[in-house]
């Protein structure tokens, strides 16, 4: 069985932009879902809306692929499937490592989705000696002590750094000299890689500050929204109450008793 270790995804041989390689997930579990629900063929416009992108740029992405679809009758769900999943090396195994076994380390321990998407949980490493030998997701914990060995010997090119911040630099580096060439890194803190390695970070309390940035903005829309009803109510009522006085508007108003935006001179 082909390894992580003895080729990488061709996507950057062939000139692929990065900004399409990671919509390409978003595409892959779209079709994912259509092709479990038995559906043959799919429109770039149904497709770009389950995805969440506009249609343009959906099949903009596909033409590095070399797929345009058949006009009339849509894109092949099956073979869009086999051909992001090949593009995206998910026809292969990839084993991968996850150092780190605490809470968060443990919940990805035994998340399912990663055997159904090309990917093998090879080792699980913590640097606590009372884990050693706990099976978690059915699979026994090894001390970092391991580290090394267990990347040589299941060819491991990917691994997750679940650590705490202050440990995660360190383990990085241990797992980059040992050969490892993708990290995916759950720690609260910016790894520093050589050139060949990539990094993707997930830092969830970053995504949490952006949604409370986002949330904040909203309240701040409503608040103006019912701030400038009530001004113009205001003005209203003062309108109502002069006319009925007899009073003309004032000759810096205009008709209705709003202050004109060019005043004369």
């Amino acid at each position: 069985m082909a390894t992580g270790r003895t080729h990488r995804p061709a996507t950057r041989s062939r000139g692929i932009p990065e900004a399409t390689v990671a919509r390409l997930p978003l595409y892959l579990r779209a079709l994912t879902a259509l092709s479990e629900r038995s559906v043959p063929t799919v429109s770039s416009e149904e497709l770009a809306a389950a995805a969440g992108v506009n249609s343009a740029k959906l099949r903009k992405d596909f033409s590095y692929l070399g797929s345009y679809g058949t006009r009339g009758v849509g894109y092949d769900v099956e073979y869009l499937v086999y051909q992001i999943s090949r593009e995206l090396g998910l026809t292969q195994d990839w084993p991968v490592v996850i150092v780190g076994i605490g809470n968060l380390g443990a919940a990805l321990a035994n998340y399912g989705g990663f055997a159904s998407r090309g990917f093998r949980v090879a080792a699980l490493i913590d640097a606590d000696p009372a884990m050693a030998g706990k099976p978690v997701a059915g699979i026994p914990v090894q001390h970092t002590d391991e580290l090394e060995k267990i990347i040589q010997d299941e060819g491991v090119s990917i691994g997750v750094i679940a650590t705490p911040a202050g440990a995660a630099q360190q383990v990085c580096e241990r797992l980059v000299a040992a050969g490892v060439t993708s990290i995916l890194n759950f720690a609260p803190t910016v790894l520093s890689v050589p050139d060949g390695v990539d990094v993707r970070k997930v830092d969830l309390s970053i995504e949490l500050q952006i949604l409370a940035f986002h949330e904040q903005r909203k309240a701040g829309e409503l608040a103006a929204g019912a701030v400038v009803p009530a001004a113009a109510s205001r003005q209203e009522t003062a309108a109502r109450r002069g006319a009925a006085a007899g009073r003309e508007p004032a000759a810096d108003q205009g008709p209705d008793g709003d202050v004109p935006a060019v005043m004369p001179t």
